[in-house]
């Protein structure tokens, strides 16, 4: 049978013998309706706060916080719906890049659309290593120094426009995670990403996720400011399937059916051998795409071959953790240099070792291969290639399980 595998903005053919397919999964099919009216129910019935409307009365000028070009997050549709409704405000916005990297040229025609020329002089790009632009707000219960972008925190009225999915240790996407990490300063975010090498952290956990806490306990700073939050969630076609708004929390809460209605999704059993891909946007470096080994883990059987697919469009990513990667000679040692000192980036080495250390992680990417050796997966210059080879090491019987869109997929194993 020939199978289509994302790869960038482009699907590669390969072929498999339908007795070895355990499965190809993709999030579930969902119902969508109009994807305006969706989003105008949204804003029109807010849970916890007044109606967007209502919000906007007697504002000059507005702050949007949104998502950088790493997420699906369909930032240039809401804005489309709501503009007629911003005729009389000033609309700022500030790109909540975390510790990211600014936008390319690409990713703001894709994070503003048709509107991006008309925005483009009012679009500040957060960068987490500027200690001059952040101001400290406060403290977490956990002893997070709460910094944060100055622009955030001297706006009147916030809107914030964020997408739900699972997250690997955050539990979940959206919501807080606009303060925290979105517009918060590097040593901020390094603070709160040291919980993420607690065994506790993973994807779908909020109570007693220390990260997830965190972020919550941190946003407490901030509760006297007027904020509007705009959560969507994505049906497997990146299309609008819910949207929630109003209080930064409620709006977030009632966003989590949903996504769990998408990204949940029941597989019979786990797999000798399972692809996981990071589609594009989020196929944009090695430390972003490690969020598709995290989930196409919970799918392998132990000392399994998971191989991921991942262009990895702007190299490796975040220096720290590749460069522990690298100076280490197995996984093991890698842990064991991390449980003596953290560093922003270490937690992704930390996932990426854990795995390796009960199973083989290979790779399809455009990474040098010595890069991708690095970080203690093997390279290919195919996915044909790949997973010829780890048919032939698992044996006759070996079955494969393909997860199209790893990055936020969550298979559950059915009891």
């Amino acid at each position: 049978m020939e199978i289509k595998v994302p790869y960038g903005k482009e699907e590669i053919n390969i072929t498999l013998t339908d007795e070895r397919l355990l499965d190809i999964v993709h999030p579930n099919e969902v119902k969508v309706r109009n994807a305006a009216e969706t989003i105008l129910e949204a804003v029109d019935n807010p849970v916890g706060s007044k109606k967007f409307d209502d919000f906007l009365q007697g504002a000059d000028e507005v702050l949007f916080i949104v998502n950088d070009g790493t997420r699906p997050t369909p930032t240039a549709e809401v804005l489309k719906v709501l503009y007629p409704r911003l005729k009389n405000i000033k609309p700022k916005f500030i790109v909540a890049t975390g510790c990211h990297r600014g936008p390319t040229e690409d990713e703001y025609e894709f994070m503003f659309g048709s509107l991006y020329n008309e925005y483009k002089n009012d679009i500040h790009v957060h960068d987490a290593r500027r200690d001059e632009d952040m101001v400290h707000i406060g403290t977490s219960k956990a002893g997070t120094e709460m910094y944060v972008n100055k622009i955030g925190v001297q706006a009147e009225k916030i809107v914030v426009v964020g997408s739900v999915e699972p997250h690997y240790f955050g539990g979940y996407t959206g919501g807080r995670k606009a303060f925290l990490p979105g517009i918060a300063s590097y040593r901020t975010i390094e603070q709160n990403h040291k919980y993420a090498i607690r065994p506790e952290p993973k994807a779908l956990l909020l109570d007693g996720n220390p990260v997830h806490e965190d972020m919550i306990d941190a946003i407490k700073t901030i509760e006297d400011k007027d904020v509007f939050s705009i959560q969507t969630v994505l049906d497997r076609d990146r299309k609008i399937y819910a949207v929630t708004a109003g209080d930064i929390h409620r709006s977030f809460d009632a966003a989590i059916k949903y996504a769990n209605d998408v990204f949940c999704v029941e597989v019979a059993e786990k797999a000798d051998i399972v692809v996981t891909v990071a589609p594009y946007p989020m196929d944009v470096d090695l430390y972003q795409s490690q969020k598709a080994l995290d989930n196409g883990k919970l799918a392998l059987k132990d000392g399994g071959i998971m191989i991921l697919v991942s262009r990895c469009r702007q190299g490796v990513g975040e220096r720290s953790f590749f460069d522990l990667l690298g100076s280490c000679d197995t996984p093991q040692q890698t842990l064991d240099l991390i449980s003596g000192e953290y560093k922003l980036g270490f937690h992704k080495a930390a996932k990426l070792a854990e795995i390796a250390v009960w199973a083989q992680m290979w790779a399809v990417t455009d990474l040098a291969d010595e890069d991708v050796s690095s970080a203690f997966m093997k390279p290919f210059g195919s996915i044909q290639d790949a997973l010829d080879a780890a048919l032939a090491e698992k044996g006759a019987d070996a079955k494969v399980l393909f997860m199209m869109d790893g990055s936020i997929t969550v298979p559950m194993i059915a009891q």
